[in-house]
């Protein structure tokens, strides 16, 4: 499937194309389905074969592994590590969460995808990725079995570009009252904290827009269209990052963030050490 063709597979493993093309029909035979099907001179792998190709994935190089530790051999090669970024989480905040793993003994190959909690828990499931960075625990209701490992929380800081930023610190937060903001759309944990934040102290933003992804609700904030706001624990990184103005600080209003497996207890040494840092550094440091 890598190579595209079974003569260009041929070369690379120096086998004859007979001897391959009898492996696949017995391997077809045995699964009850085609793995490929062509197109001109190339294949194109079926649904079947994109399937069992994941699993092949996974399957040799643990393989290899296996041998290597049965023969007391060091384990060569990067340690894959596939994680699913949960698409509301900062993108800040996932790189620091992550850099542990990016800072083991043994060289580590991260494999990250974003996407919707729901989409992401059931790759994780189907063992497609090893970990999820979710901005909260498994919502009941899910029928998932994996694991919830609480990473840590923060408050949350406010920003605004430096010419909306003018004034909005001097009599924080009621200066925020009529002020246009960028926001996490409805029903979102933050957004719902933030709601009834700002109903607590009669404060009322002007809402200009809603997002689904974090990402770009900050590039709307950098632009000047509104005031935003992100965990306090990277609000170095995004002021410096995105030259914004911080604006204040809420305490009251918590982040949390987990880390989500299908393991109870954690072995894979780079989500061990994305688990040990955060609990035990980065949410526990003064960042500000």
């Amino acid at each position: 499937m890598q190579e595209g063709s079974i003569t260009a597979a041929c070369n690379k493993l120096s086998l004859a194309q007979s001897t391959v093309s009898a492996q696949l029909r017995k391997l077809e035979g045995s699964l009850g389905g085609k793995l490929f099907n062509r197109q001109g001179r190339s294949l194109e792998a079926t649904d079947l074969g994109q399937l069992v190709f994941q699993y092949a994935d996974k399957i040799f190089p643990l393989g290899r592994e296996l041998m290597d530790q049965v023969h007391n051999r060091p384990v060569i090669g990067p340690l894959s590590l596939k994680v699913g970024i949960v698409d509301v989480v900062p993108k800040l905040m996932a790189r620091k969460l992550l850099e542990p793993a990016l800072c083991l003994d043994r060289k580590v190959r991260l494999v990250c995808h974003e996407g919707k909690e729901q989409d992401l828990l059931a790759d994780l499931a189907l063992h497609n990725l090893d970990l999820v960075i979710a901005e909260g625990p498994i919502r009941s209701g899910l029928s998932i079995k994996a694991y919830n490992h609480f990473l840590g929380e923060c408050g949350i800081t406010f920003f605004a570009e430096k010419n909306l930023a003018k004034h909005l610190s001097e009599n924080f937060p009621a200066s925020l009252d009529n002020t246009p903001m960028v926001m996490p759309m409805a029903m979102t944990m933050l957004r719902c904290a933030l709601d009834q934040w700002f109903e607590k102290l009669a404060i009322q933003p002007v809402v200009v827009a809603e997002f689904e992804d974090n990402a770009l609700l900050t590039v709307f904030g950098q632009a000047g269209d509104g005031v935003f706001v992100a965990p306090t624990v990277i609000e170095s990184e995004v002021k410096n990052q995105y030259q914004v103005e911080i604006i204040g600080r809420c305490d009251s209003i918590k982040e949390s963030f987990y880390a989500i497996s299908v393991e109870r207890i954690l072995k894979h040494p780079a989500v061990v050490a994305i688990t040990d840092i955060a609990r035990h550094s980065f949410f526990s440091s003064d960042q500000k």
